[in-house]
C-alpha cells in the first residue's frame, strides 16, 4: 500500500520556491530561506504569484511530487505534471467507456451512488450525536428522501438521469445543513450553496475545501495512469478534470463536509477570519487558512478500514486507493468499481 507522505502548503503571497540540492528552498523577501526535503513530500501547493524556479518544477516532475498554484480564494490557477504515467491501453480504455452511454452510466452510477450514500451517513451522525439540538424530524425526513434517491439512481440507465438525481439529492441535502451547525449560528448561517465566488463565510470554506480535494484527486489519477480530464458523470468541458470531479463526488461528504462542520462547531474559525471584498466575495484571511490547512492534514491522518479492500489505510490515501480501484475496474480485474460507502 502506498505511504501518504506530507503536502506542502505555502500560503505566504510573497513567497518564491527554489531548489536547493534535494530541498525545496521557500524564499519570503529578505528572511532566511526555509529548507524542507524532496523526500518527505507528495504534493506542494502554493497560494503564491512569485512562483517556482525551473530547477524545482522538474525535480517535482522527476519524482512524481504534484506542483499546485492556487490563487488565494483557492480557485485552481496550473499544475505541474511530468510524465504520463500508466500504459496506453488503460487510458484507450478509458476513453472507450466514456463513449459507451451503457458502461459509463453504469460507472457514474457507483460514484453517485457513493456520495449519496455518504451525505445520509453525515446526517445520521448528526442525528446519533446530538439529538436533542438538532431538529430530529427534519433531518429524519430528509435521511429518508435521499434513501429514495439512492433507490431512484440504481434504476437510471443515462448520465442525464443520473446528473437530475445528483441536482435533487444536492438541494435535499444542503436544504438541512444548516441544522448540522450547532454553534456560531448568526455568523455561520448557510442558506443555500453558491460559488464563483462564495458569498459567505461557509460557502467559503467548502469551496476551498472542495478545491483541495479535487487536486488531490487528480493527483491520484494520475499516479494510477488515469486521465483526470476524462469522466463519466461529469460532462466534458475544456480545462475541467471531470474524472477528478467525478471521483470526488463521493469523498466530499466526509473529508471536506465534516472537517468544515467540525471547525465551525469547535469554533476553531469565527467570523473575524474572513475578509469580504467590494465584490461581495468571502475570503479566509491568511491565519484562518494556515489554520484550516493545519486541520486537513491533520484529518487526512485518521485512521479506518475501507470497507472494499478491508485494509486499514489513512483518510488521504482514499482519493489513490479509489482511483486504484477504478483503474482495476476499467483493466477488467473488477466486475464493477466499487464505491467508497462511509461507515
Amino acid at each position: 500500500m502506498r505511504k501518504l507522505l506530507n503536502t506542502l502548503y505555502v500560503t505566504s503571497p510573497e513567497a518564491y520556491l527554489a531548489l536547493d540540492g534535494e530541498n525545496i528552498l521557500v524564499q519570503i523577501k529578505d528572511r532566511p530561506g526555509v529548507r524542507i526535503p524532496l523526500l518527505n513530500l507528495e504534493g506542494i501547493v502554493c497560494f503564491s504569484y512569485q512562483g517556482a524556479s525551473p530547477a524545482l518544477m522538474g525535480a517535482c516532475a522527476e519524482r512524481g511530487i504534484s506542483l499546485v498554484f492556487l490563487r488565494p480564494s483557492g480557485r485552481f490557477l496550473a499544475r505541474v505534471q511530468g510524465k504520463v504515467r500508466g500504459n496506453v491501453l488503460l487510458r484507450s480504455r478509458q476513453h472507450e467507456l466514456t463513449s459507451s452511454g451503457t458502461e459509463a452510466a453504469a460507472i457514474a452510477r457507483n460514484f453517485l451512488t457513493g456520495k449519496i450514500y455518504n451525505q445520509r451517513r453525515v446526517v445520521q451522525r448528526a442525528l446519533r450525536d446530538h439529538a436533542l439540538v438538532v431538529d430530529s424530524e427534519m433531518l429524519s425526513a430528509c435521511t429518508a428522501q435521499l434513501k429514495e434517491i439512492i433507490k431512484a439512481v440504481q434504476a437510471c440507465e443515462t448520465q442525464e438521469e443520473l446528473r437530475a438525481y445528483e441536482g435533487l439529492a444536492a438541494k435535499e441535502y444542503f436544504k438541512i445543513f444548516d441544522h448540522l451547525i450547532l454553534q456560531q449560528k448568526d455568523s455561520f448561517r448557510f442558506t443555500g450553496r453558491n460559488r464563483r465566488p462564495p458569498l459567505d463565510p461557509t460557502n467559503a470554506l467548502l469551496s476551498f475545501a472542495y478545491t483541495l480535494l479535487a487536486n488531490e484527486c487528480s493527483s491520484a489519477l494520475e499516479s494510477v495512469g488515469l486521465d483526470p480530464y476524462l469522466g463519466f458523470l461529469h460532462q466534458k468541458r475544456p480545462g475541467r478534470p471531470s474524472l477528478a470531479l467525478d471521483l470526488m463526488e463521493e469523498l466530499r461528504p466526509v473529508l471536506a463536509d465534516r472537517l468544515v462542520l467540525s471547525l465551525i462547531n469547535t469554533q476553531q474559525l469565527s467570523s473575524k477570519d474572513f475578509l469580504r471584498k467590494e465584490t461581495g466575495a468571502i475570503l479566509m484571511e491568511d491565519e484562518a487558512r494556515k489554520r484550516f490547512l493545519s486541520a486537513w492534514q491533520k484529518r487526512k491522518q485518521e485512521l479506518l478500514t475501507h470497507p472494499f479492500t478491508q485494509e486499514k489505510i489513512s483518510l488521504g490515501l482514499l482519493p489513490y486507493v479509489q482511483a486504484l480501484l477504478l483503474a482495476r475496474h476499467l483493466r477488467g480485474d473488477l466486475d464493477a468499481y466499487p464505491p467508497f460507502f462511509w461507515r
